[in-house]
């Protein structure tokens, strides 16, 4: 494929191998449409959802963070509740 798009015959290319010349064309213009819709990027409606998608998994992670550091605050105060008012820890 690559040969016949850097200009290679495709009577060459045909008898080398062993397909159409009709099916080389039919690969090659799949190909070339391909790449010309690839280099277009994504739909503006596609950005869009994928941008919201990664919102959403961002502000789960945030409240499972959030949660994380309560639980671990509040075990944190019952543990220095329990040592001598000169080892607590500051609660600044």
């Amino acid at each position: 494929m690559l040969r016949l798009l850097k200009g290679e015959s495709i009577d060459v290319l045909s008898r080398e191998t062993q397909q159409t010349a009709a099916k080389l064309t039919e690969w090659r213009d799949a190909f070339l449409a391909g790449a010309e819709s690839g280099l277009k990027g994504r739909p503006e409606e596609d950005v869009q959802a994928a941008h919201l998608d990664e919102k959403r998994r961002l502000q789960e992670k945030i409240g499972e963070l959030a949660m994380e550091v309560e639980l671990l605050c509040e075990r944190c105060h019952k543990l220095e509740a329990g040592l001598p008012p000169g080892l607590r820890r500051s609660k600044r």
